[in-house]
């Protein structure tokens, strides 16, 4: 079988490490961990590679970082104009705190500068934020994230981004895979010693001046400094970086604009690749919070701020009238920001005339609510940081409209053009003085929860999983949704299905006219759903269905509205229960 033979070149040839052979010899008996391990090589995908650290071609190891490396390297010399141009292409490279890191920063760099291509290679760990501030600071070509986000410990991953600061859009995504499929032959890669880099100024080690200017233009986003200054003393964080690379950055930001009262979780605080208080380190997952807890029932704070080890990602738990703590949702966290902001600078009169928002297509329909009430525009993009960025640089950079905010479901947040990707940073700034501000209106976060819920209505929304492992897992869900496109007469009892969007052949159908049009999105393996049940505006119910782009699993979003949270949640809860029978039916 071919995976077999994969291993034996791996296993006998001279160019592989004895670690990665020793590891190899380990599972010689055992036929489906080698089928699993070299079945296939590691996906590069619109996120990059991620995946289980170990020896492999469908594993994170030191080889497979060389060889997309050189891949990526061959991709970002084919754009240069001239060979003279080389010698000043640039590329920064930042980790976070999970295994083999800073192992493979320093072998992608030595990749980058065998290659003549200058390399900035952060100190220590970094959030991905920075890198991404970071490239356009440098005026780099692009960068490289050695970071996982929030997957369990024994995963890592290699984030490529442009120019712009983003992650790789689909088209550009496409043309560095073609060069990273045409090294095959490992002896071919090129690097350079460290030393040797180093010496030769191919490797410039960065660190301070990177993140001043990264933490001096936060502050400039900061809206309302002096009222911060007077409640800093007295609104209480507990806050967690969850053994990841948030702890410093989040706690100087809320430091420098005026919060002196942030308390931080010991156990969580330190960078620690073994996560041991945590299933997973991720915010999106309320257990992960349970010693904040603790800390925050004890100094009765107002508010619990959890970032993920690239704190890319931040999550919240908010106090309520009773002195208990409740956990709030990407999407809940999304549209308090954006009423907040949009909010204030309509109060301030700073709300330009062509301003807009930017979400994903599977974030809350409340947002567009929202915006709407202000006059600002909503574009709405796939699964994906990148289509927020791409959309920063055609409208506000390029274009004559005005950036106000952007966010996705999943506890990503993006409150300036300075970066383009997700920054759980500047979040973690912008949460904080929210609450401070509602506090000294007498508000609770909660309070202001409900006064946008009672003014724009209310609405209950969810995503659940599957996860199918391995070889089989991938083809099940490719068959899964091949089954649910070729369903055109599906039923969902209660419901109407007024529209059928195929983001895969960009088509929308119209179940009441039988009428198509063209969706303007790049082609992606994603279905969503519009429904009626009769008393709703349509399209305010929907439901999306989606494979992971980063886990193998199938997702499935959900939201209903109601005229209170119980009748919001009532709906919900059947049309999830009815989607996922279906859902199940076809595995």
């Amino acid at each position: 079988m071919e995976a077999y033979k994969n291993y034996q070149v791996w296993l006998e040839s001279e160019y592989f490490d004895e670690e990665i052979k020793n590891e190899l010899i380990n599972i010689k008996d055992n036929r489906e961990e080698i089928e699993d391990r070299f079945y296939k090589e590691l996906e590069f995908g619109t996120a990059g590679l991620r995946g289980i650290i170990g020896a492999g071609t469908n594993r994170m190891n030191k080889y497979v970082i060389r060889k997309v490396s050189q891949g990526i390297a061959d991709y970002i010399n084919s754009k240069s104009n001239s060979a003279e141009d080389k010698g000043e292409v640039r590329v920064v490279i930042a980790y976070d705190s999970r295994y083999k890191s800073p192992e493979f920063a320093t072998e992608a760099a030595q990749v980058f500068a065998g290659n003549g291509i200058k390399t900035y290679l952060f100190d220590e760990l970094r959030p991905v934020p920075v890198l991404s501030f970071s490239i356009r600071y440098l005026e780099a070509a692009g960068g490289i994230a050695i970071t996982a986000s929030h997957n369990p410990k024994n995963y890592n991953g290699y984030k490529v981004y442009g120019e712009d600061g983003a992650q790789l859009l689909p088209d550009e995504s496409d043309a560095a895979l073609k060069f990273i499929e045409n090294v095959k032959d490992f002896s071919r890669i090129k690097i350079m010693e460290m030393d040797k880099a180093l010496q030769e100024g191919l490797i410039t080690i960065i660190g301070k001046e990177i993140d001043d200017a990264y933490v001096e233009v936060l502050k400039s986003y900061c809206i309302n400094p002096d009222l911060i200054k007077k409640e800093g003393d007295t609104f209480k964080i507990v806050y967690t970086p969850l053994n990841g690379s948030g702890n410093k950055f989040v706690r100087r930001i809320l430091n420098e604009i005026g919060f002196k009262n942030v308390i931080v979780v010991k156990e969580q605080e330190n960078p620690d690749p073994e996560f041991p208080t945590v299933k997973t380190p991720n915010p999106e997952d309320k257990s992960v919070f349970e010693l904040a807890l603790k800390i925050a029932e004890k100094e009765n704070a107002d508010l619990i701020i959890g970032t993920d080890p690239d704190s890319d990602r931040v999550g919240i738990k908010v106090k309520n009238r009773t002195g208990s703590y409740v956990f709030l949702t990407g999407n809940q966290i999304g549209c308090l920001m954006l009423e907040y902001i949009l909010s204030q600078k309509s109060l301030k009169r700073a709300l330009p005339n062509k301003g807009f928002i930017v979400k994903t297509i599977v974030s809350t329909k409340l947002a567009n609510l929202i915006a709407e009430k202000y006059n600002v525009e909503v574009e709405e993009v796939l699964t994906g940081f990148k289509f927020i960025g791409e959309k920063i640089r055609v409208l506000d950079e390029f274009g004559d409209k005005k950036y106000l905010f952007g966010f996705e479901e999943s506890y990503g947040y993006l409150i300036g053009t300075y970066a383009r990707d997700k920054d759980a940073v500047s979040a973690s700034m912008m949460i904080a003085e929210m609450g401070a501000y509602y506090k000294s209106k007498g508000m609770l976060l909660l309070d202001a929860l409900e006064k946008l819920y009672e003014k724009y209505g209310y609405a209950a929304e969810d995503v659940v999983s599957f996860t199918l492992e391995g070889k089989e897992g991938l083809a099940k869900i490719k068959a899964i949704m091949q089954k649910l496109r070729e369903d055109k007469n599906m039923a969902i009892g209660g419901y109407t299905i007024v529209s059928i969007s195929d983001y895969l052949s960009g088509e929308k159908y119209n179940r009441l006219t039988g009428e198509k049009e063209k969706l303007f999105l790049p082609p992606s393996d994603v279905i969503y759903y519009e429904l009626t049940d009769g008393s709703e505006l349509t399209g305010k119910t929907w439901f999306c269905i989606r494979p992971s782009g980063t886990e193998p699993k199938i997702k499935v979003y959900s939201e209903t509205f109601g005229n209170d949270m119980k009748e919001a949640k009532d709906k919900l809860n059947d049309l999830k229960e009815k989607v996922l029978n279906i859902l199940k039916s076809k595995i």
